[in-house]
């Protein structure tokens, strides 16, 4: 495996790319892409990477299957001890179990492979033999490495990974016991893929009753894909039907593609019964063993067996990548298409209210009463503060139907079924509507304008040419009559003309037309943002994809 600097700066920046690529809106298909980009990542990370980096370190070989298959049990005799827990509770393997050569464990203690896990260190065999192992006493308790908290797989504690080291293995070779792949524990599930990714060697492990399952059989279509180094052994299979149940399980392994996968059959024995306590014979498990042995020491045989299963990853990338690609156009797709109805919805919202109040129809229910009774029956005051909440409330009602269009029920009809239901499910990213909140920040806004209003008043009734015969702020109830009432006003611009002259009523409508516009601006734009603003925050960017495609065409160059 002669691996050339280029090629690995590609590989890290391919690994760069999946990180940062983000699928956070639940489109179809978006939950898929993330679980590829996690698996991805931990194939890179745990072990192709560091394999290509150090292609003189040890093969890993995962030992992995479904609950109760006998996964501790095979490690624990093929070591020659006990060193994994291995019995009737379930999931029984919390805390995964690496077990090399004492000349290997330096390869492990640190953090070249599956960096994402703490170090639980344990005591060579020789060091554990002084506690009495053989009496059945209590074992040491695993003394944290350096950089290692310690802690075992419990709730809420950091995964960890216990090392063990024993003379049994031979140099070359490490095992590793991974949790139950179709465990009821999330965590324990996610902690066995992770670990399997990590592998040079897959040694799936099934029995004579579950050797059908769906789980283990996704597993071998998945190490298909990627072209794994691959064993399965079938264990615990009753002496009576040895030769029925080994024929049924080659001719499935064929039909699948996988004839030429070495396979390994353990007997039902009494030391695999009463949930598999005992070591088996060493007898039982010798073939396995040998085969295992042959691939650590034999150079040849090595090199095969870890350069296939890197090259099958690397050649992965040719149909994963572009997958993650393609998942990673949608979500910015399925974003942009989200924020231009949003665009649209405000924007006709702006509009509408625009009409709205040139036509006059701010000037209704008090703000009319008020208008009419002004200024016999009604204060200045009275006027300018009807005629905010009247503002307010026309506000309110177009930020509320602009919110009511953003939904993509609004567009169904205009967009494919996949595009519709993929905005559909877009749509809940948007922050939810409230309208008390709403009606809070525009009633803010819309004081704000009144104040504005009534400061541009006194300032022109300043600069009339016979400022004591104006008051400010009729003057400014006045301006927002003529700016709110429309037709239904039109004798306040004239009112004003005759207060502060033509020149100066002129003057101070188009001021007071600027602080009107200004308000309505700020307020749409400001709940269209808020509304938005989850999405601007999830980063789907459209670089994504390309740098994706090209990390890939750049690792295809080097290869």
């Amino acid at each position: 495996m002669d691996v050339r600097p280029r090629l690995l700066d590609a590989l890290s920046a391919l690994r760069d790319r999946v990180d940062a690529a983000r699928f956070p809106l639940p489109l179809p298909g978006a939950a898929r892409a993330r679980l590829s980009r996690v698996e991805l990542l931990a194939q890179l990370d745990d072990y192709l990477v560091p394999r290509l980096q150090a292609p003189e370190a040890p093969l890993l070989a995962v030992v992995g299957g479904s609950t109760g298959a006998g996964k501790s049990t095979l490690v624990n005799s093929l070591v020659g001890r006990r060193v994994t827990a291995a019995g009737v509770l379930r999931p029984t393997t919390r805390t995964p179990v690496l077990v090399c050569h004492p000349d290997d464990h330096h390869w492990f203690a640190g953090l070249r492979v599956l960096p994402r896990l703490s170090r639980v260190w344990m005591p060579t065999q020789e060091a554990a033999a002084g506690y009495g192992r053989a009496e059945g006493r209590r074992q040491p308790e695993p003394v944290p490495e350096e950089g290692g908290d310690g802690a075992y797989e419990e709730d809420g504690a950091p995964p960890a990974l216990r090392i063990e080291a024993d003379d049994a293995l031979p140099r070359g070779l490490a095992l590793l016991d991974a949790p139950d792949i179709d465990s009821l524990v999330a965590r324990n599930r996610e902690l066995a893929a992770e670990l399997i990714c990590a592998a040079d060697i897959w040694v799936l492990v099934t029995t004579a009753t579950r050797y059908a399952d769906a789980v283990p059989w996704h597993l071998l279509r998945t190490a298909k894909e990627y072209d794994v180094t691959l064993v399965t052994v079938l264990d615990r299979v009753p002496h009576q039907v040895a030769a029925d149940v080994s024929r049924q399980y080659a001719a499935m392994l064929t039909a699948a593609g996988l004839g030429s996968v070495p396979r390994f059959t353990i007997p039902e024995l009494p030391e695999s019964a009463g949930g598999g306590s005992g070591l088996l014979p060493a007898t039982a498990v010798a073939a396995l063993r040998a085969w295992l042995t042959h691939r650590a020491q034999d150079p040849e045989a090595r090199t095969a067996a870890a350069a296939r299963t890197a090259a099958g990853v690397v050649a992965s990338l040719r149909s994963r990548m572009p997958a993650l690609a393609g998942a990673s156009a949608a979500q910015h797709a399925a974003a942009v298409r989200l924020m231009q109805r949003a665009e649209r919805a405000y924007a006709a919202a702006g509009e509408r209210v625009r009409r709205e109040i040139a036509a006059g129809e701010t000037l209704a229910g008090d703000a009319l009463t008020h208008w009419r009774g002004h200024p016999r029956d009604s204060t200045p005051g009275e006027l300018l503060t009807a005629l905010e909440e009247s503002l307010a409330a026309l506000l309110c009602c177009a930020t509320a139907a602009a919110d009511d269009h953003v939904e993509p029920a609004q567009e169904a009809g205009t967009l494919p079924r996949e595009a519709a239901r993929g905005a559909s499910v877009a749509a809940s990213a948007l922050a939810p509507h409230d309208p008390r909140a709403t009606a809070d920040r525009v009633g803010v806004a819309v004081r704000r304008w009144r104040r504005c209003v009534e400061e541009a008043a006194e300032e022109e009734v300043r600069a009339a040419e016979r400022p004591a015969a104006a008051d400010p702020e009729q003057v400014a109830a006045l301006l927002a009559a003529a700016l709110l009432g429309g037709r239904r006003a039109r004798t306040a611009g004239e009112t004003l003309a005759e207060t502060l002259g033509a020149l100066g009523a002129l003057r101070l409508c188009d001021r007071g037309g600027e602080l009107l516009d200004d308000c309505l601006t700020r307020v749409l734009d400001t709940e269209r943002d808020l509304r938005l603003a989850p999405l601007d925050a999830l980063d789907v960017a459209p670089e994504h994809q390309s740098e994706l495609i090209a990390a890939l065409s750049v690792l295809q160059k080097e290869r």
